[in-house]
């Protein structure tokens, strides 16, 4: 992910003219809230007009008539205004929410179809505080902020307007005395920002920290590291909370500066008015509609440098969410990707070099070619590091290689879609990954239009239905966050089930049998040969003894094939495949 520790220097508010993709759709809601808008802001400047009539008729039973139409005038007005800010609210709230459901579920959509090579350098704790976090402060900005700020702005320019009609000397000294403001705001709003950014990536950071140890609290409890890791956490909280209270002294001082010096400045202008009318320069009645409207110029401007720092803030989450919706995936797709023909599990591996991004120093494939014919079972064996697994991330095409080409099929990986390229592919990984869901909806994640009684076969040719049936709820039981209800051999069988539930033409199959005791694995291990029957089967294999009956056992070492035969022929041949076989069985494997 790009390094965001510091402010684009595209602009200070540049990043929220991103937005406008979020807001274009709805633009007749963003019309009319702007429509409601307007005509609050002209129902709230008619008011000291009224009030300035009132005075300069004077409080008389002659003028009761008038005083009667002028207070109705203000009901009506009052209803007005009542009636277009509910409209108002209404309207851009309806919008923030929208906008940030819609930020969400883009950046959602993005990130979980970049490619591993993203996660590498980027922490999910991360990602996930910018769904939460930095959504939440573009939602004050385009739900409340942006009204708030809009509805300042039109008070505030129909303010100076009125003012001047009202009166243009002292509408000129205001003026001169509140250019005055611009400059702190300036000033102290690009603080604000910076001291915002660095406040996000702090709490980006305690996310990420927790997130990351509570998915693995068994280990920090089993090590004994709870103190250490609350000691870490607290210090991560406490660097948030630091840069925090800089941004709220900085918001302080900012807000204490532009009340003092509008407030002055509306101060010394009434007091030149007051002399104006004690001179008959003016009357009691205007210069009432004249500090009327002053103070409709200065709340707006008071409430302008609240939503300021708001805007700031959002600014900030704004150009981090956009730095997701822009990272690039290191798996290209064609513009005309070739279709694949009907399939039948041909796998034809051509020179491939390939080292992962994060590590660019040490190749994990190495020229390395092998060919699989249709429904042939083949056996990658060797020790860790070898390029086992590096072989099935390519094939699901997780990874481009450096070099060389996968056909699958006659097709190219590179030039096909890689997601009809998964659709032919079953994996079981040796680290099964469950789902907070219940076993059904766990299997079924093989499949998803399948029927329950297709995913209770699936489970009984996998031999897990065994136990799912003596769960509370059989099938409809809740497994726990990542399987933790069960035990390692039962997520095992659920993977099992949800592979043989796909039931496709290639089949990939990580240690299947890794975690399973030994009854389970006999009977696994017939469900498993009846699977690979008539399909495509690779197996990465470290209990040698799973392998025995495969059609080819494929020895790798360093990136490289270094054997290939038969179980009894790679033992004759004494080579690396035969020292392993030593290690697991004795001397005499064979």
């Amino acid at each position: 992910m790009p390094d965001s520790s510091n402010p684009s220097p595209a602009g200070k508010l540049a990043p929220l003219a991103r937005l406008g993709r979020f807001l274009r759709p709805y633009r007749s809601r963003l019309a009319l809230a702007f429509v409601a808008l307007t005509i609050a802001a002209a129902a709230s400047l008619v008011l000291p007009i009224a009030v300035r009539q009132m005075i300069d008729l004077g409080f008389s039973r002659a003028n009761a008539e008038h005083i009667d139409r002028y207070f109705l005038f203000l009901f009506v007005v009052a209803v007005v205004l009542g009636l277009f800010v509910a409209v108002r609210f209404y309207l851009v709230s309806w919008l923030g929410e929208r906008v940030v459901a819609d930020i969400r579920s883009a950046v959602y959509r993005h990130v979980i179809g970049m490619s591993p090579a993203f996660f590498e350098v980027t922490r999910t704790g991360e990602v996930l505080s910018r769904l939460t976090t930095d959504t939440t402060l573009i939602q004050v900005v385009v739900g409340t902020s942006m009204s708030m700020a809009l509805r300042s702005a039109l008070m505030l320019a129909g303010g100076l307007v009125m003012m001047g009609f009202t009166s243009p000397r002292l509408t000129g000294y205001t003026l001169a005395l509140l250019l005055t403001v611009v400059l702190p705001i300036i000033l102290f709003g690009r603080q604000v920002r910076r001291l915002s950014r660095d406040s996000q990536d702090r709490v980006a950071d305690s996310s990420a920290l927790a997130g990351e140890k509570l998915n693995a609290v068994t280990t920090v409890q089993a090590f004994t590291q709870e103190a250490r890791e609350t000691a870490r956490f607290d210090e991560s909280v406490e660097s948030s909370f630091r840069t925090a209270l800089r941004r709220i002294s900085m918001r302080a001082m900012l807000t204490v500066i532009i009340i003092v010096m509008v407030f002055g400045a509306i101060v010394l202008v009434l007091w030149l008015g007051a002399h104006a009318v004690l001179d008959g320069g003016m009357s009691a009645g205007e210069l009432s509609q004249f500090v009327l409207y002053a103070v409709m110029v200065a709340s707006s401007i008071g409430a302008l440098s609240e939503v300021w720092g708001d805007v700031q803030r959002a600014a900030g989450a704004t150009e981090r969410l956009m730095e997701l919706l822009a990272a690039k995936a290191d798996i290209v797709v064609v513009a005309q990707p070739l279709p694949l023909p009907a399939p039948r599990g041909e796998i034809s591996m051509e020179h491939l070099t390939f080292h992962y991004p994060s590590r660019p120093d040490h190749p994990s494939l190495a020229d390395f070619s092998l060919q699989v014919r249709t429904g042939e079972t083949v056996a990658l064996v060797g020790p860790s590091g070898a390029g086992k697994s590096t072989l099935f991330q390519l094939l699901l095409r997780f990874y481009d290689p450096q070099q060389g080409r996968i056909v699958l099929d006659g097709v190219d990986l590179a030039q096909a879609d890689p997601l009809e390229v998964r659709r032919r592919i079953g994996i079981v990984p040796q680290d099964t990954v469950l789902f907070s869901a219940d076993a059904m909806e766990n299997i079924r994640y093989g499949r998803a239009d399948a029927s329950d009684e297709e995913v209770k076969a699936a489970a009984r040719a996998a031999v897990a239905d065994e136990f799912i049936e003596r769960l509370p709820e059989g099938y409809r039981s809740f497994l726990g966050e990542r399987g933790v209800r069960l035990s390692g051999g039962q997520r095992q069988r659920i993977a099992i089930a949800r592979a043989i539930l796909k039931n496709p033409p290639l089949m990939l199959l990580d240690e299947a049998t890794s975690a399973l005791d030994a009854e389970s694995e006999r009977l696994v291990q017939t469900a498993l040969e009846h699977l690979v029957e008539g399909r495509t089967t690779l197996v990465i294999a470290h209990r040698l003894a799973t392998v025995r009956k495969a059609d080819r056992i494929i020895v790798m070492d360093d990136g490289r094939i270094v054997a290939s035969g038969t179980h009894d022929s790679l033992i004759r041949e004494d080579g690396l495949y035969a020292r392993l076989a030593a290690l697991q069985f004795g001397l005499h494997a064979e």
